[in-house]
């Protein structure tokens, strides 16, 4: 983000992580703009084939929000997408095989 936005403008980050690819959009919009606009805009989710958006699964700077939260700007947002495994299960898995040798 190295231009100045106008006033009425805010420029902000959208991004998508898979395991095997990441992506990050800047986007510049209007002051006012939510979450879901912001995902929208970006289209980021075209470029994921096989990736189901859940706007219940959405946040800015690791904290979940909602899709009608107004952007500020800077923000970054961030689409979660579900986890491969439980991580508090691959904790006990691994404490397990530990003790066992």
């Amino acid at each position: 983000m190295t231009e100045e936005s106008s006033p009425q403008n805010i420029r902000v980050e959208v991004v998508l992580a898979m395991p095997e690819r990441q992506e990050l959009v800047e986007l510049e919009l209007a002051d006012g703009s939510t979450v879901a606009e912001a995902i929208t805009r970006s289209k980021i989710v075209e470029r994921f084939e096989g990736f189901d958006l859940d706007l219940d699964k959405v946040g800015i700077f690791g904290r979940k929000t909602s899709p009608d939260e107004v952007l500020r700007e800077g923000d970054r947002v961030e689409l979660y997408r579900a986890l491969i495994a439980d991580p508090k299960e691959v904790r006990r898995q691994r404490a397990k095989k530990q003790t066992e040798t």
